[in-house]
Protein backbone atom coordinates (compact mmCIF):
# COMPACT_ATOMS: atom_id res chain seq x y z
CA UNK A 1 0.00 0.00 0.00
CA UNK A 2 1.62 3.59 -0.85
CA UNK A 3 -0.32 7.06 -1.79
CA UNK A 4 -1.08 5.41 -5.14
CA UNK A 5 -3.76 2.98 -4.68
CA UNK A 6 -5.51 -0.02 -6.72
CA UNK A 7 -9.17 1.65 -8.13
CA UNK A 8 -11.67 -1.05 -7.57
CA UNK A 9 -12.72 -3.27 -10.34
CA UNK A 10 -16.42 -2.70 -12.34
CA UNK A 11 -18.07 0.24 -13.39
CA UNK A 12 -17.85 3.65 -11.88
CA UNK A 13 -18.97 6.87 -11.37
CA UNK A 14 -16.55 9.47 -10.56
CA UNK A 15 -17.66 12.89 -9.34
CA UNK A 16 -15.92 16.02 -10.27
CA UNK A 17 -14.80 18.87 -7.27
CA UNK A 18 -17.72 19.59 -5.01
CA UNK A 19 -15.99 22.53 -3.01
CA UNK A 20 -19.32 22.82 -0.06
CA UNK A 21 -22.26 22.31 -2.32
CA UNK A 22 -23.81 19.81 -0.29
CA UNK A 23 -27.14 20.78 -2.02
CA UNK A 24 -25.72 19.54 -5.81
CA UNK A 25 -24.12 16.52 -4.55
CA UNK A 26 -27.26 15.08 -2.82
CA UNK A 27 -29.23 15.38 -5.70
CA UNK A 28 -26.21 14.05 -7.66
CA UNK A 29 -26.18 10.81 -6.26
CA UNK A 30 -29.71 9.98 -6.31
CA UNK A 31 -29.74 10.68 -10.04
CA UNK A 32 -27.17 8.29 -10.28
CA UNK A 33 -28.97 5.51 -8.35
CA UNK A 34 -26.84 5.16 -5.00
CA UNK A 35 -29.00 4.71 -1.66
CA UNK A 36 -28.40 6.63 1.14
CA UNK A 37 -25.50 4.08 2.13
CA UNK A 38 -23.41 4.37 -1.15
CA UNK A 39 -25.07 0.86 -2.65
CA UNK A 40 -26.10 0.85 -6.53
CA UNK A 41 -28.44 -1.92 -7.67
CA UNK A 42 -25.61 -2.33 -10.24
CA UNK A 43 -22.77 -2.89 -7.99
CA UNK A 44 -21.35 0.60 -9.29
CA UNK A 45 -18.50 2.26 -7.17
CA UNK A 46 -18.66 6.27 -6.43
CA UNK A 47 -15.18 8.07 -6.78
CA UNK A 48 -14.38 11.19 -5.46
CA UNK A 49 -11.77 13.25 -7.19
CA UNK A 50 -11.13 15.82 -4.38
CA UNK A 51 -11.60 19.42 -3.07
CA UNK A 52 -14.27 18.64 -1.33
CA UNK A 53 -14.64 21.94 0.85
CA UNK A 54 -13.85 25.37 0.32
CA UNK A 55 -16.03 28.52 -0.91
CA UNK A 56 -19.41 26.12 -0.72
CA UNK A 57 -21.81 26.74 2.23
CA UNK A 58 -21.82 23.78 3.66
CA UNK A 59 -18.53 22.19 3.59
CA UNK A 60 -18.66 19.87 7.02
CA UNK A 61 -21.67 18.38 5.25
CA UNK A 62 -20.37 17.74 2.12
CA UNK A 63 -17.09 16.26 3.52
CA UNK A 64 -19.36 14.51 6.03
CA UNK A 65 -21.28 12.64 3.44
CA UNK A 66 -17.86 11.38 1.43
CA UNK A 67 -16.31 10.29 4.66
CA UNK A 68 -19.72 8.18 5.50
CA UNK A 69 -20.28 6.96 1.68
CA UNK A 70 -15.74 5.39 1.88
CA UNK A 71 -16.41 4.37 5.20
CA UNK A 72 -19.09 1.88 4.05
CA UNK A 73 -16.70 0.82 1.31
CA UNK A 74 -18.84 1.58 -1.37
CA UNK A 75 -16.65 4.95 -2.51
CA UNK A 76 -13.04 6.06 -3.18
CA UNK A 77 -11.89 9.05 -2.80
CA UNK A 78 -8.24 10.74 -3.84
CA UNK A 79 -6.96 14.14 -2.09
CA UNK A 80 -7.22 17.57 -3.41
CA UNK A 81 -5.23 20.27 -3.19
CA UNK A 82 -8.00 22.42 -0.71
CA UNK A 83 -7.82 18.96 1.64
CA UNK A 84 -4.22 19.33 1.88
CA UNK A 85 -3.86 23.00 2.76
CA UNK A 86 -6.59 22.51 5.62
CA UNK A 87 -4.16 19.38 6.86
CA UNK A 88 -1.61 21.68 6.76
CA UNK A 89 -3.39 24.71 8.56
CA UNK A 90 -2.65 26.48 5.57
CA UNK A 91 -5.92 28.85 5.70
CA UNK A 92 -6.60 30.05 2.13
CA UNK A 93 -9.13 31.91 0.28
CA UNK A 94 -12.55 30.33 0.53
CA UNK A 95 -11.51 28.50 3.91
CA UNK A 96 -13.03 30.45 6.42
CA UNK A 97 -15.73 27.94 7.55
CA UNK A 98 -12.50 25.81 9.06
CA UNK A 99 -9.68 28.28 9.73
CA UNK A 100 -10.78 31.43 12.12
CA UNK A 101 -7.76 33.44 10.37
CA UNK A 102 -9.76 33.40 7.11
CA UNK A 103 -13.28 34.01 8.87
CA UNK A 104 -13.23 38.08 8.31
CA UNK A 105 -11.73 38.06 4.89
CA UNK A 106 -13.78 35.12 3.06
CA UNK A 107 -17.70 36.50 5.25
CA UNK A 108 -18.14 39.41 2.21
CA UNK A 109 -17.72 36.71 -0.62
CA UNK A 110 -18.94 33.59 0.66
CA UNK A 111 -20.85 33.90 3.70
CA UNK A 112 -23.23 32.06 5.04
CA UNK A 113 -21.39 29.24 5.29
CA UNK A 114 -21.61 26.31 8.24
CA UNK A 115 -18.56 25.95 10.01
CA UNK A 116 -17.85 22.46 12.24
CA UNK A 117 -17.73 21.70 15.64
CA UNK A 118 -14.98 20.56 17.78
CA UNK A 119 -15.65 16.98 17.35
CA UNK A 120 -16.47 17.30 13.33
CA UNK A 121 -13.14 19.21 13.16
CA UNK A 122 -11.50 15.85 14.68
CA UNK A 123 -13.50 13.66 12.18
CA UNK A 124 -12.71 15.87 8.98
CA UNK A 125 -8.80 15.95 9.84
CA UNK A 126 -8.35 12.32 10.81
CA UNK A 127 -10.68 11.27 6.97
CA UNK A 128 -8.34 13.51 5.21
CA UNK A 129 -5.31 11.69 6.35
CA UNK A 130 -6.27 8.61 5.11
CA UNK A 131 -6.62 9.82 1.73
CA UNK A 132 -4.68 8.72 -1.46
CA UNK A 133 -3.21 10.71 -3.75
CA UNK A 134 -3.86 8.70 -7.06
CA UNK A 135 -5.92 5.64 -7.80
CA UNK A 136 -5.26 2.72 -10.68
CA UNK A 137 -6.39 -0.35 -12.98
CA UNK A 138 -4.91 -1.29 -15.93
CA UNK A 139 -7.89 0.74 -17.80
CA UNK A 140 -8.17 3.60 -16.03
CA UNK A 141 -6.18 6.13 -14.07
CA UNK A 142 -7.72 9.03 -10.96
CA UNK A 143 -5.79 12.00 -9.55
CA UNK A 144 -6.76 15.39 -9.03
CA UNK A 145 -4.20 17.46 -11.38
CA UNK A 146 -1.81 15.73 -12.97
CA UNK A 147 -0.33 12.41 -13.77
CA UNK A 148 3.34 12.85 -14.23
CA UNK A 149 5.08 9.58 -14.75
CA UNK A 150 8.06 10.95 -11.99
CA UNK A 151 5.73 12.09 -9.40
CA UNK A 152 3.52 9.47 -9.86
CA UNK A 153 7.02 7.05 -8.90
CA UNK A 154 7.68 9.14 -5.92
CA UNK A 155 3.83 9.04 -4.41
CA UNK A 156 4.26 5.14 -4.57
CA UNK A 157 7.27 5.12 -2.41
CA UNK A 158 5.29 6.51 0.38
CA UNK A 159 3.27 4.67 3.22
CA UNK A 160 -0.74 5.78 3.10
CA UNK A 161 -1.43 8.29 5.69
CA UNK A 162 1.81 10.32 4.87
CA UNK A 163 0.50 12.89 3.01
CA UNK A 164 0.88 15.85 5.52
CA UNK A 165 4.27 15.08 6.94
CA UNK A 166 5.83 14.17 2.92
CA UNK A 167 4.34 17.41 1.93
CA UNK A 168 5.97 19.25 4.81
CA UNK A 169 9.04 18.05 3.82
CA UNK A 170 9.01 19.06 0.68
CA UNK A 171 7.86 22.43 1.62
CA UNK A 172 10.71 22.80 4.00
CA UNK A 173 13.21 21.99 1.06
CA UNK A 174 11.44 24.73 -0.84
CA UNK A 175 12.35 26.92 1.77
CA UNK A 176 15.70 25.59 1.91
CA UNK A 177 16.70 26.47 -1.23
CA UNK A 178 14.83 29.49 -1.12
CA UNK A 179 17.61 30.67 1.74
CA UNK A 180 20.26 29.17 0.22
CA UNK A 181 20.09 31.29 -2.50
CA UNK A 182 19.38 34.01 -3.28
CA UNK A 183 15.75 34.13 -3.39
CA UNK A 184 14.64 35.16 0.02
CA UNK A 185 16.27 38.72 -0.39
CA UNK A 186 14.75 39.53 -3.63
CA UNK A 187 11.67 38.47 -1.85
CA UNK A 188 11.59 40.73 0.99
CA UNK A 189 12.87 43.85 -1.52
CA UNK A 190 9.92 43.34 -4.07
CA UNK A 191 7.41 43.15 -0.63
CA UNK A 192 9.08 46.31 0.57
CA UNK A 193 9.08 47.93 -3.15
CA UNK A 194 5.01 46.39 -3.85
CA UNK A 195 3.08 47.62 -0.62
CA UNK A 196 0.07 45.88 -1.52
CA UNK A 197 -2.02 42.61 -0.75
CA UNK A 198 -1.46 40.50 -3.21
CA UNK A 199 -5.27 39.17 -2.46
CA UNK A 200 -6.32 42.71 -3.00
CA UNK A 201 -7.87 42.28 -6.95
CA UNK A 202 -8.40 46.24 -7.23
CA UNK A 203 -4.13 46.91 -7.30
CA UNK A 204 -2.18 44.87 -10.17
CA UNK A 205 1.08 44.25 -8.96
CA UNK A 206 4.03 44.59 -11.88
CA UNK A 207 5.65 41.38 -12.54
CA UNK A 208 7.13 40.23 -9.87
CA UNK A 209 10.53 38.27 -10.24
CA UNK A 210 10.97 37.19 -7.27
CA UNK A 211 7.80 35.96 -6.67
CA UNK A 212 7.64 33.93 -9.95
CA UNK A 213 10.40 32.40 -9.31
CA UNK A 214 9.50 31.16 -5.52
CA UNK A 215 5.83 30.35 -7.20
CA UNK A 216 7.20 28.16 -9.50
CA UNK A 217 10.14 26.11 -6.99
CA UNK A 218 7.06 25.60 -4.57
CA UNK A 219 4.74 24.47 -7.84
CA UNK A 220 7.20 22.13 -9.06
CA UNK A 221 9.36 20.44 -6.34
CA UNK A 222 7.12 18.95 -4.35
CA UNK A 223 5.89 15.67 -6.30
CA UNK A 224 3.07 15.75 -4.23
CA UNK A 225 1.59 18.86 -5.15
CA UNK A 226 2.17 18.50 -9.09
CA UNK A 227 -0.33 15.70 -8.54
CA UNK A 228 -3.06 17.97 -7.38
CA UNK A 229 -2.28 21.46 -8.36
CA UNK A 230 -1.05 20.60 -11.50
CA UNK A 231 1.96 21.56 -13.43
CA UNK A 232 3.43 25.04 -14.09
CA UNK A 233 5.69 27.43 -16.12
CA UNK A 234 6.44 31.31 -15.36
CA UNK A 235 4.11 33.54 -16.70
CA UNK A 236 4.38 36.13 -18.69
CA UNK A 237 1.61 38.99 -17.13
CA UNK A 238 0.03 39.04 -13.06
CA UNK A 239 -3.34 37.61 -13.57
CA UNK A 240 -5.68 37.08 -10.63
CA UNK A 241 -7.33 33.69 -9.90
CA UNK A 242 -8.04 31.41 -6.84
CA UNK A 243 -8.25 34.79 -4.75
CA UNK A 244 -4.85 36.07 -5.56
CA UNK A 245 -2.56 37.77 -7.68
CA UNK A 246 -0.31 34.77 -9.65
CA UNK A 247 3.05 35.14 -11.77
CA UNK A 248 3.19 31.57 -12.72
CA UNK A 249 0.04 29.77 -15.05
CA UNK A 250 -0.77 25.71 -14.93
CA UNK A 251 0.18 24.16 -18.33
CA UNK A 252 -2.20 21.56 -20.32
CA UNK A 253 0.07 18.79 -19.35
CA UNK A 254 -2.15 16.24 -20.81
CA UNK A 255 -0.78 17.23 -24.07
CA UNK A 256 2.48 15.46 -23.54
CA UNK A 257 0.56 12.88 -22.03
CA UNK A 258 1.24 8.95 -23.94
CA UNK A 259 0.38 6.92 -22.10
CA UNK A 260 -2.40 4.56 -23.08
CA UNK A 261 -4.35 4.37 -20.12
CA UNK A 262 -6.82 6.78 -19.62
CA UNK A 263 -6.66 9.74 -17.00
CA UNK A 264 -9.41 11.77 -15.25
CA UNK A 265 -8.74 14.51 -13.04
CA UNK A 266 -10.66 17.61 -11.70
CA UNK A 267 -9.46 20.69 -10.30
CA UNK A 268 -9.57 22.63 -13.21
CA UNK A 269 -12.78 25.07 -13.72
CA UNK A 270 -13.71 23.75 -16.79
CA UNK A 271 -17.09 25.32 -17.96
CA UNK A 272 -20.59 23.40 -19.30
CA UNK A 273 -21.15 25.88 -21.16
CA UNK A 274 -19.18 27.63 -24.24
CA UNK A 275 -18.20 30.68 -22.59
CA UNK A 276 -18.39 34.33 -24.80
CA UNK A 277 -14.15 34.88 -25.53
CA UNK A 278 -14.66 37.97 -23.33
CA UNK A 279 -15.46 35.93 -19.76
CA UNK A 280 -12.99 33.10 -20.26
CA UNK A 281 -10.35 33.43 -17.48
CA UNK A 282 -6.48 33.19 -17.79
CA UNK A 283 -7.07 29.48 -17.01
CA UNK A 284 -9.62 28.69 -18.96
CA UNK A 285 -8.13 30.44 -22.21
CA UNK A 286 -4.81 28.78 -21.80
CA UNK A 287 -6.41 25.36 -21.14
CA UNK A 288 -9.47 24.81 -22.52
CA UNK A 289 -10.30 27.53 -24.97
CA UNK A 290 -9.78 24.98 -27.83
CA UNK A 291 -11.50 22.20 -26.35
CA UNK A 292 -15.48 22.03 -26.28
CA UNK A 293 -16.95 21.80 -23.28
CA UNK A 294 -17.86 17.50 -23.39
CA UNK A 295 -15.04 16.44 -25.39
CA UNK A 296 -12.01 14.27 -24.14
CA UNK A 297 -8.59 16.28 -24.52
CA UNK A 298 -4.81 15.84 -24.73
CA UNK A 299 -2.25 14.66 -27.13
CA UNK A 300 -4.17 11.00 -27.51
CA UNK A 301 -7.47 12.27 -26.20
CA UNK A 302 -7.52 10.14 -23.45
CA UNK A 303 -7.93 12.85 -20.78
CA UNK A 304 -10.80 14.17 -19.48
CA UNK A 305 -11.71 17.00 -16.54
CA UNK A 306 -14.65 16.48 -14.37
CA UNK A 307 -14.30 19.76 -12.82
CA UNK A 308 -17.50 21.62 -14.60
CA UNK A 309 -16.55 24.34 -11.75
CA UNK A 310 -19.94 24.44 -9.30
CA UNK A 311 -16.96 25.58 -7.11
CA UNK A 312 -17.88 29.09 -8.98
CA UNK A 313 -21.66 28.86 -7.43
CA UNK A 314 -20.89 31.25 -5.03
CA UNK A 315 -20.77 33.60 -7.38
CA UNK A 316 -23.97 32.96 -8.92
CA UNK A 317 -25.59 33.80 -5.53
CA UNK A 318 -23.73 36.62 -4.78
CA UNK A 319 -25.48 37.88 -8.16
CA UNK A 320 -29.03 36.81 -7.56
CA UNK A 321 -28.99 33.79 -10.26
CA UNK A 322 -28.44 30.78 -8.48
CA UNK A 323 -29.25 28.57 -11.35
CA UNK A 324 -26.39 29.86 -13.41
CA UNK A 325 -25.78 27.09 -15.73
CA UNK A 326 -22.00 27.94 -16.01
CA UNK A 327 -21.43 26.19 -12.43
CA UNK A 328 -22.41 22.60 -12.05
CA UNK A 329 -21.66 19.36 -10.70
CA UNK A 330 -21.03 16.18 -12.85
CA UNK A 331 -20.27 12.27 -12.35
CA UNK A 332 -18.60 10.52 -15.77
CA UNK A 333 -19.70 7.02 -15.88
CA UNK A 334 -17.15 4.85 -16.56
CA UNK A 335 -16.65 2.62 -18.68
CA UNK A 336 -20.29 4.38 -20.41
CA UNK A 337 -17.76 7.39 -20.82
CA UNK A 338 -21.10 10.21 -20.45
CA UNK A 339 -22.06 12.74 -17.89
CA UNK A 340 -24.71 13.02 -15.32
CA UNK A 341 -25.32 16.00 -14.03
CA UNK A 342 -27.10 17.25 -11.01
CA UNK A 343 -30.34 18.20 -12.46
CA UNK A 344 -30.43 14.53 -13.46
CA UNK A 345 -29.26 15.86 -17.58
CA UNK A 346 -27.08 13.40 -19.42
CA UNK A 347 -24.29 14.13 -21.87
CA UNK A 348 -22.50 11.85 -23.85
CA UNK A 349 -18.59 12.59 -23.74
CA UNK A 350 -16.98 12.78 -27.77
CA UNK A 351 -13.87 12.27 -29.01
CA UNK A 352 -12.26 9.65 -27.21
CA UNK A 353 -9.46 8.15 -28.36
CA UNK A 354 -9.51 10.10 -31.64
Amino acid sequence: MSLVQALPPGPLDIVGDIHGEIDALEPLLAHLDYDAQGRHRDGRTLVFLGDFCDRGPDSPAVLARVAQLVASGHAVAVIGNHEISLLRNDAKDGAGWFFDARLASDHDKYAPFARPTASERVAIVAFLGTLPVALERADLRIVHAAWLPAQIAAARQLPPGSVRTEYDHWEAEVRRQAQDGTLARRLAAERQQWPHDLEDPLHKPPFLQAHADNELLKAMLNPLKVLTSGVERQGTDPFYAGGKWRFVERIAWWDSYTDAAPVVVGHYWRRPVVPAPETLTHEEESLFSNTPPFAWHGQRHNVFCVDYSVGGRWRARKAGTPQDPQYRLAALRWPERTLLFEDGAQVATTGFGT
